[in-house]
């Protein structure tokens, strides 16, 4: 093992240096990328509306519209609002081509944790209504609160992202929560 190798699995490269020895051909730092960003934007797309058995091959495609595309990434924003993006726009393609759409759970735990059976019929009920919920979002308000509130990215990202401002990013977030809290209560 080289200096170099043993420093580099000390310390995690930055998303910026990873894009730019991408951009020059280095097939580590691509592998290196889809180990960082690949199960957030699985868990994206899931929660979207991705059908489970379809995940893996829409974050394949992610990735591949992503590295033909690296040289659009400007750096401003953070990768992966930028590939969540992608992702967004990979799922609508594959709506269009006839593929259902369908909410599923937030994270990747379908079954709450064992306990008392009436808490559990309770949580199961809500997350389908928010599932439901999340559905019926017009797209941005959708986008902007899967982006906020399960990949915790800040509304500057989120903007630069989606094409919009922080200020409207925030906007269509709050409206998303209002209307999800007026469905579930």
């Amino acid at each position: 093992m080289s200096f170099v190798t043993a420093h580099r699995a000390a310390e995690p490269s930055s998303d910026s240096d990873l894009v730019r020895e991408c951009r020059a051909g280095n097939e580590q730092a691509a592998t290196e990328l889809v180990a960082q960003h690949g199960s957030a934007i699985a868990r994206f797309l899931y929660s979207s509306g991705a059908d489970r058995s379809d995940v893996e091959d829409l974050v394949q495609e992610t990735f591949f519209r992503a590295f033909r595309n690296l040289a659009s990434w400007r750096g401003g924003a953070g990768l992966r609002g930028w590939l969540c993006t992608i992702a967004a726009n990979v799922l609508r393609d594959a709506a269009r081509r006839g593929g259902r759409r369908r909410m599923l759970p937030l994270d990747d735990h379908e079954v709450p944790a064992p306990g008392n059976p009436v808490t559990e019929l309770v949580m199961r009920d809500t997350a389908e209504q928010l599932r439901r919920g999340i559905a019926q979002l017009p797209r941005l308000q959708r986008e902007v609160f899967l982006l906020r509130a399960q990949e915790g990215l800040e509304y500057t990202a989120i903007a630069t992202a989606l094409g919009t401002t922080a200020g409207a990013a925030r906007v269509h977030y709050h409206g998303a929560v209002r209307r999800l809290k007026a469905l579930i209560a």
